[in-house]
């Protein structure tokens, strides 16, 4: 059985909001029921989201139009910081 009804924020706008968006509480889930936090099938544990700080579209940074050649790079957050929106650059190439 997985936890259902866990919450992850108050609201919409708390989850992205602000200088890095709310802390998330809990355990995320993939949706075959994976604890991300936890497996090993997520070694990187990013969130890829391609947005600035306060919610915007980080233009140069959101792997559009990359190829697996290339070395672009993109906005993810590592979800163990747990800040949503707290990204760093990483290459559009991790899985």
């Amino acid at each position: 059985l997985f936890p259902q009804g866990q919450l992850l924020a108050k609201s919409w706008s708390s989850l992205f909001g602000g200088q890095s968006g709310a802390a998330l509480r809990g355990p995320i889930y993939s949706f075959n029921g994976r604890n991300v936090l936890l497996d090993s099938l997520w070694p990187h544990r990013l969130a890829w989201h391609g947005s600035t700080p306060r919610g915007g579209h980080a233009r140069r940074w959101d792997c559009q139009g990359w190829r697996s050649s290339g070395t672009a790079e993109g906005m993810a957050t590592v979800l163990a910081e747990g800040r949503l929106l707290a990204g760093h650059r990483h290459n559009c190439s991790t899985p």
